[in-house]
């Protein structure tokens, strides 16, 4: 969070609990406008000498959605590491992490189309490394002509807009996934500027148009 100076942040949930996408249910603008204060990771206190959490306003709800299926991909990996294997991909959901090459080839992995699951819009050809996407079309419904999706943004508490898919390209599952998330929230022009300044980092962004 501090990283994406608040784009990732965990707090979310503050107002994403109201959100039901299989229900079709979203809060009005006065739930919103009550709830906005407690989203704010600062108001997480992290005690590392007993491993424990405190939250420091009373309306708090955490969602670690955004960042724990690439932690789990990480893990799998090393455990794989770990059994001396040499040449592995794990994918959960979005997240995707390649342990080697495919046996003296590169893994061909693709990034689906946003508006059409049966495409790709890209493949990469990737060996040792991983990726992770982060995308409109993952949970949401449509009302009135709107699409009301998961990635929600911090500040507003409402579905943000001006991308349709953002792929993280680097070591750690863990961060791609959060960084994935943080990009889609801030938009292309911050967003980029952020993966700019990280080393190693590289992102791949579909914006509202469907420019690549």
């Amino acid at each position: 969070s501090e990283l994406t100076k608040g784009a990732f942040d965990v707090t979310f949930a503050s107002v994403g609990y109201l959100y039901d996408y299989r229900q079709k249910q979203r809060p009005d603008d006065q739930q919103i406008a009550g709830l906005l204060e407690a989203v704010n990771y600062r108001h997480l206190r992290l005690n590392t000498q007993d491993t424990s959490i405190h939250f420091a306003h009373p309306n708090v709800k955490v969602d670690l959605g955004g960042i724990a299926k690439g932690h789990a991909v990480d893990n799998a990996i090393g455990l794989l590491a770990d059994m001396g294997i040499k040449y592995g991909l794990v994918t959960a959901g979005g997240d995707t992490r390649l342990l080697g090459d495919r046996n003296g080839r590169p893994w061909m992995v693709g990034i689906r189309d946003p508006r059409n699951s049966d495409k790709q819009a890209v493949v990469l050809p990737l060996e040792n490394t991983a990726l992770s996407t982060s995308g409109d079309y993952e949970r949401f419904f449509e009302q009135d002509g709107k699409r009301f999706h998961h990635i929600l943004s911090p500040k507003s508490g409402k579905s943000v807009y001006e991308v349709q898919s953002v792929s993280i390209l680097g070591p750690s599952s863990t961060m791609n996934d959060a960084y994935s998330t943080a990009v889609f929230v801030l938009g292309i022009k911050k967003g980029l500027a952020l993966i700019n300044h990280i080393p190693d980092y590289e992102v791949i962004i579909m914006d509202n148009q469907r420019k690549l």
